[in-house]
């Protein structure tokens, strides 16, 4: 499923950082869609910028995967949830590139910044539908440097052929976003 665009590990610094964190707050971001005890997936974590806002959100009852394709980032995303204290929170899992290790009953799942590395659009988002509880949601959120509006409308198209509801939009910057509901 990924792509020749895909971010390396080592590049990841420059987006995962505390300027980062102000101007894409993980816990102000995900706070609509996460609840207590919920079962969440970070899809393309990197580092764990939004995996630990997943896992402050989730509760001690509840439980984040984390997954991404380059095992050092997931090194990296186990370092920070226990220094953290969230380490009994987190999962994570490395994927492969036709396999999202994905549980099923997930309540929600972020894809922040990653969907358009993806070469199959439309096995990614089945693949997350069918992991998806019903009613879960999928947050797909795009950089507008990087993605253009009709890229973006393109994987909305794509999700709602495969029955994603489409219920949102949020006025995350510097990005497109789209919160899509499965049935």
């Amino acid at each position: 499923m990924p792509s020749a665009h895909l971010c390396p590990w080592w590049l990841t610094w420059t987006f995962d950082n505390p300027l980062r964190r102000l101007i894409h707050p993980p816990d102000v971001i995900v706070a609509p869609f996460v609840r207590p005890g919920d079962l969440v997936a970070d899809i393309g974590c990197g580092m764990g910028c939004f995996t630990l806002g997943l896992a402050r959100s989730v509760g001690p009852t509840g439980r984040v995967v984390a997954v991404d394709l380059q095992p050092q980032q997931l090194a990296v995303v186990n370092r920070r949830a226990a220094r953290a204290g969230l380490g009994d929170r987190v999962e994570t899992r490395l994927a492969k590139p036709d396999h999202l290790p994905l549980p099923a009953g997930i309540a929600f799942v972020l894809a922040f910044w990653m969907l358009h590395e993806v070469d199959d659009t439309d096995a990614f988002l089945a693949h997350v539908r069918d992991a998806l509880a019903p009613g879960g949601t999928l947050l797909v959120v795009e950089p507008t440097i990087h993605v253009s509006r009709s890229h973006f409308d393109d994987e909305v198209r794509r999700a709602t052929a495969l029955g994603f509801v489409a219920e949102s939009t949020s006025g995350i910057r510097f990005s497109r976003a789209v919160l899509l509901r499965r049935p």
